[in-house]
C-alpha cells in the first residue's frame, strides 16, 4: 500500500512538472513578464500558479511516462521546446516592430542617441522602444495575454506530453515566420523611410547646387524633424495595423505545434 501510495504520488509531481516546464517558456517569453526588471521569485510563482489552474485541463495519460531520470529529463526537455515554439510567433512580431523602429531611427541619425532598453538589456533606438511601447499597449488593450493561456490549455489536447515528433517541415516554418518579422518591420517602416530617403535626395542636390551650404550639420534636424512628423501621422494607419497582426498571430500561435504532431 506504501509503495503504491509512493507511485501514486511521484506520478503526480512527475506530471506538475511536465506541466510547469510547458508553462514557463510561454510565461518568461509574454511580453510584459519578459522584463529584466521583473523578480525571477514572481516569475517562478506565478507559473507554479498557472501550472496549478491547468492542472485539471493536462489530463494526459501518465502510463507511459518513464521511469528512468533520462527518460523523463527527456520528457522535460521536450515540453521545453514547446513552450518555446508556441510563444515564438508573438515574440517574432514583437521583434519585428522593434526592427521597424530600429529602421526609422537609423535613418533618422537617432542611432547615436541609443539608450539601453532596463526591459531587453540591449541597446534600442529611442523609436524602436517608442513602438515597442506602442505595441505592447495595443497587445493589452485587445487582451493578447489571454491568448497565452488559450493557446496553452488547446495545446495540451492537441500534443500531450512526450509525443513530440520533430520532423522536417519544422525548419521551414520556422524560417516563415523568420521572414515575416522581416517583413512586418519593412510594412511598418516604409512610409517613413520613403520620405526621408526623398528629403536626403533633396538634401544631396542642394548640396551639389550650393557648395558652401554644411549639409551634414543642416540636415540632422531636417531628417529627425520629418521623420517625428511621419511618425506621428503614421499612428493612425499603425493601431489597426498591429490590432489585425496581433489577433492574427494570437489564433494562429497554436499552429506551430503542428510540424511537430505525429501524422
Amino acid at each position: 500500500m506504501i509503495s503504491s501510495l509512493f507511485h501514486g504520488s511521484l506520478t503526480q509531481v512527475q506530471r506538475f512538472l511536465l506541466i510547469m516546464m510547458r508553462v514557463s517558456p510561454v510565461l518568461f517569453m509574454m511580453p510584459l513578464f519578459n522584463a529584466r526588471n521583473l523578480p525571477g521569485p514572481l516569475k517562478v510563482g506565478l507559473a507554479m500558479l498557472v501550472s496549478l489552474v491547468l492542472w485539471p485541463v493536462g489530463s494526459f495519460g501518465v502510463s507511459s511516462f518513464p521511469t528512468d531520470l533520462c527518460g523523463f529529463g527527456f520528457f522535460l526537455v521536450s515540453e521545453l521546446m514547446i513552450g518555446f515554439f508556441l510563444s515564438l510567433s508573438i515574440q517574432l512580431v514583437f521583434a519585428g516592430i522593434q526592427l521597424a523602429g530600429e529602421l526609422i531611427g537609423y535613418e533618422m541619425g537617432l542611432s547615436m542617441a541609443s539608450t539601453v532598453d532596463p526591459q531587453s538589456g540591449v541597446d534600442n533606438t529611442l523609436i524602436a522602444q517608442i513602438y515597442y511601447l506602442l505595441s505592447l499597449l495595443i497587445f493589452l488593450s485587445i487582451n493578447g495575454h489571454h491568448w497565452f493561456f488559450r493557446t496553452l490549455v488547446e495545446s495540451f489536447e492537441l500534443l500531450p506530453p512526450g509525443e513530440i515528433f520533430l520532423r522536417g517541415g519544422l525548419y521551414r516554418h520556422l524560417l516563415d515566420l523568420s521572414g515575416r518579422m522581416f517583413l512586418i518591420a519593412l510594412k511598418i517602416a516604409a512610409p517613413v523611410m520613403a520620405i526621408l530617403f526623398f528629403a536626403k535626395v533633396t538634401l544631396g542636390i542642394l548640396a551639389r547646387a550650393v557648395p558652401r551650404v554644411n549639409i551634414l550639420m543642416d540636415s540632422l534636424p531636417v531628417t529627425i524633424g520629418l521623420g517625428l512628423i511621419f511618425v506621428g501621422l503614421s499612428l493612425d494607419l499603425l493601431w489597426p495595423y498591429l490590432r489585425g497582426l496581433f489577433e492574427e498571430s494570437g489564433r494562429g500561435m497554436v499552429t506551430i505545434l503542428l510540424p511537430l504532431m505525429r501524422r
